[in-house]
């Protein structure tokens, strides 16, 4: 490694903490975007640990009170959305993003600046993005919804809904996912015990959905049911 790049790794690590200890915000998110593991079919490899790995060793070095883009949640549900939603659980059954190691640190996204809108550096599938906000919308982290979704796309009133549930719902930064399915077509989550969403296009959902819990929004491939 040459010495710019040591020194451009050093301050990534030292900044956030230096920026935080000295200004002392209510809230600051860092990016440190890594590319994925990949195999040779060119779609990434099914355990990411070493991604997301990555990034809490970035939080925890930067003193654990910055919280950090989730590009590992972003690039596993991207490519699990077309058709691999098996991967929405890692080995341990827990998400197998950032939100599945350090939920309170980690800020989930579907596209920003740069993955998405002119530049399109690493898009979101279109056609899933509404798939997209029904999952980070309902899982732990801190979510954060991309201007030219909300703006832009038609889709304010889809993402305003969710929002609106997980706020009422309580649903927040730490938690609790329990996840009853991750199939190829299906996933399904219950989260804090009251609520429960599946993404894909399986309509046969089985048992899965308790008959005290009532619909409380759906769209193309998606539906969150919450306790009666």
């Amino acid at each position: 490694m040459d010495g710019d790049s040591t020194l451009l790794r050093v301050m990534l690590l030292v900044l956030p903490k230096f920026i935080w200890k000295n200004t002392l915000p209510d809230f600051a998110v860092g990016e440190k975007w890594d590319s994925l593991a990949y195999s040779q079919d060119g779609k990434p490899d099914y355990n990411q640990d070493a991604h997301r790995g990555g990034l809490k060793d970035w939080i925890q070095a930067a003193g654990g009170a910055v919280t950090a883009f989730d590009f590992t949640t972003k690039g596993i549900l991207q490519a699990a959305v077309q058709g691999e939603l098996w991967r929405l659980k890692d080995s341990n059954g827990k998400p197998p993003g950032l939100i599945g190691l350090l939920p309170q640190n980690a800020v989930t996204f579907i596209d920003n600046h740069d993955t998405g809108s002119t530049q399109k550096l690493w898009p979101f599938p279109s056609d899933k993005v509404k798939q997209g906000y029904a999952y980070i919308l309902t899982h732990p982290g801190t979510p954060s919804i991309f201007y030219d979704h909300f703006f832009d796309w038609g889709l304010k009133e889809e993402i305003a809904k969710l929002a609106t549930i997980r706020k009422t719902s309580g649903i927040g930064p730490a938690s609790t996912v329990n996840i009853l399915a991750s199939d190829a077509d299906l996933y399904v989550a219950e989260i804090d015990g009251n609520m429960i969403m599946k993404i894909g296009p399986k309509m046969d959902l089985g048992n899965l959905i308790p008959s005290n819990f009532q619909v409380a929004t759906s769209g193309t491939d998606y539906c969150v049911w919450l306790k009666k």
